[in-house]
């Protein structure tokens, strides 16, 4: 009995890919060798240099064979297959050391004319999926992309007028988006001024009441003093002494108003220098105490005469002077235009009449936040009852917690 040879198994060189047998794939048909004789001859610098065998007839698996010049080229194995790079071995279809067409070849890359790829889209397991919009699915030169075939542009593309981006339908100037780059630019403006207007409110409210309340603390100290050099003798019958107004913008006496638990010092003018931080006492209206109209000025802020909207008639209104408190008491609330200069006349409303009362009027601006108007608010002095006059010899007037 005759042994048959061993299947001597054909080498596979290690840069070969392996086969793949998978069910599925799109790479698992068979595929035919290409012949030989419709390649450019390539002979890289690695190959053995000796000249090509001669023609010889080849026949394929189904028994047909055919004559032609095939080109077998003989592959070197090297150290990294595991092999003595010094055995050289001719890898065919026979076996080791035969030529045939199914050697391997090494073909010629070809570099695409577009700048596009056609990349198929893959489903499952090898399916393709057709492509959704076919009219769009161009490969950039005119040509229509098969179907299940989706055309990505890589880079931007070349035009007459220059390179247009793949983005340019996204990002192309249109009336709509320049009426979105408009009413975004608005409302972030209208958003700012709004924050600036916000922001001066809180100022007005807020940061000047602060800033008023300081000055007031140095104008006390002030007021302290002058009062502290004046003499303490009392004038008699309950009038105002006869002492002299300060300079413009010095401190002149101390207002309280319990029914908004306030109290400033009062100085003299009714310039906005002079009222920035006080009230301020009209120079050519009387002095406190004294028959007439002793009138004052005050901005209307939370510091000064923010709520003078809510005395009532009846409510007290005190004037503390270097040596007496006067209680007046509110008469009359109205609201002027500016040019009613009127109301701080000897007698309210009545200019160039003789006064006989000891009046007070406190003016200021209405509404809130804005001066086209004035607040008045007019109080009287009662000569006759004890509690209207009260020296400081005596204490403070029970109004102000005497």
């Amino acid at each position: 009995m005759t042994s048959q040879p061993a299947h001597r198994p054909r080498h596979r060189p290690a840069h070969a890919a392996p086969p793949d047998h998978d069910e599925g794939s799109i790479d698992n048909e068979p595929t035919s060798a290409l012949p030989a004789h419709r390649l450019p001859p390539i002979r890289p610098d690695f190959l053995d240099t000796a000249p090509p065998p001669p023609a010889r007839e080849v026949g394929d698996r189904s028994g047909r064979r055919s004559r032609g010049r095939e080109t077998s080229v003989p592959v070197t194995i090297g150290s990294e297959s595991g092999n003595d790079p010094r055995d050289v071995e001719t890898l065919g279809e026979n076996g080791p050391g035969t030529t045939d067409a199914t050697a391997t070849s090494v073909l010629t890359p070809v570099v695409p004319e577009d700048r596009t790829a056609i990349i198929p889209r893959l489903h499952g397991r090898g399916e393709l999926r057709v492509a959704e919009t076919a009219d769009r699915n161009s490969t950039g030169d005119g040509r229509q992309a098969p179907r299940g075939v989706r055309v990505i542009p890589l880079r931007p593309v070349q035009t007459a007028d220059g390179y247009r981006s793949v983005y340019s339908e996204v990002t192309r100037t249109t009336p709509a988006t320049v009426a979105r780059t408009v009413a975004r630019g608005t409302g972030e403006l209208l958003i700012t001024l709004g924050l600036i207007v916000l922001l001066f409110a809180a100022y007005e409210v807020w940061g000047k009441a602060a800033i008023v309340n300081a000055e007031q603390n140095d104008l006390d100290r002030q007021l302290a003093q002058q009062f502290a050099q004046q003499p303490s003798t009392s004038p008699s019958a309950g009038l105002g002494a006869a002492v002299p107004p300060p300079l413009s913008g010095g401190a002149l006496a101390r207002l309280y108003i319990p029914r908004l638990d306030k109290n400033w010092v009062v100085v003299q003018g009714v310039t906005q220098k002079d009222i920035r931080y006080a009230p301020g006492h009209y120079p050519n209206t009387a002095m406190p105490g004294e028959v007439g109209n002793f009138s004052v000025a005050g901005h209307r802020n939370r510091a000064i005469f923010w709520d003078l909207d809510q005395l009532r008639v009846g409510d007290p209104i005190v004037v503390e002077t270097a040596q007496t408190f006067y209680v007046y008491r509110v008469t009359q609330s109205h609201v002027v235009l500016p040019t009613a200069v009127q109301v701080v006349a000897p007698v309210p409303g009545q200019p160039g009449k003789k006064p006989q009362d000891m009046m007070l009027t406190l003016t200021t601006c209405n509404p809130k936040f804005n001066n086209y108007q004035r607040l008045i608010i007019h109080a009287k002095l009662d000569p006759g009852d004890p509690s209207s006059v009260v020296q400081r010899t005596a204490g403070r007037p029970r109004e102000i917690g005497g």
